[in-house]
């Protein structure tokens, strides 16, 4: 009767108490290269190809190449350099990686402010007026303009 008693609990979604919810594994990196070009990284949503793992074989196009996702790409090689040197901060090779993506997101950011206008807040410090609502922003599909 006890037997029976636990099967019902499970096929209402309780579990008993103390029970594990889920082990995670994610794979240990080894190191920062070989790494993907910026575009594919941001494609494959991972700079590093050892820890490329898609969800059933899928992988995502890579995008156009244009000012915006010049930018989205460099911004992620960042992001992703930043988070490996989290765990391996000993790694001089990852850092100084890392600090030329910085030099080259400034300098992307800058020309896209040039080309598109403010993309945050602080862009509107270098503006002569207010731009925010300007047209056509980079989504906006009807202009067709991808910026």
């Amino acid at each position: 009767m006890s037997n029976k008693r636990n099967e019902n609990i499970y096929r209402y979604g309780r579990l008993p108490e103390k029970a594990p919810l889920a082990n995670a594994y994610v794979p240990m990196q080894e190191s920062a290269s070989p790494a993907y070009e910026a575009m594919e990284a941001l494609s494959r949503g991972t700079l590093f190809p050892g820890l490329d793992l898609p969800f059933m074989n899928i992988v995502n196009n890579v995008l156009p190449v244009c000012p915006r996702t010049e930018l989205m790409a460099i911004c992620f090689v960042a992001d992703e350099l930043e988070l490996y040197l989290d765990t391996h901060s000993e790694d001089k090779e990852a850092f100084t990686m890392y600090q030329t993506f910085l030099a080259l997101k400034k300098e992307a950011h800058e020309r896209y402010i040039k080309l598109a206008g403010p993309i945050m807040q602080e862009d509107m410090l270098c503006m002569d007026s207010y731009r925010w609502l300007d047209d056509p922003w980079p989504w906006d599909y009807q202009a067709n303009v991808e910026v």
